[in-house]
């Protein structure tokens, strides 16, 4: 997955600013204890994170 389909993701789960602001405040454990934007900048696969952000969020398996 590219940067780009994850934030398109994001946007559609969350909305356009509260899916930036949200990944900036949430700390996810199993994503280390970082937030969103820590994981990507830290070189976490986009997948493996939006796979996070999904099991947090309770998405329905149709957006995994």
């Amino acid at each position: 997955m590219h940067e780009a389909d994850f934030w398109l993701r994001m946007e559609r789960a969350l909305g356009t600013a509260y899916s930036r602001a949200w990944s900036e405040t949430v700390v996810m454990s199993d994503l280390g204890g970082r937030t969103v934007l820590e994981a990507l900048r830290a070189g976490v696969p986009c997948k493996a994170v939006w796979l996070s952000v999904w099991r947090q969020l309770e998405l329905p398996d149709t957006q995994r």
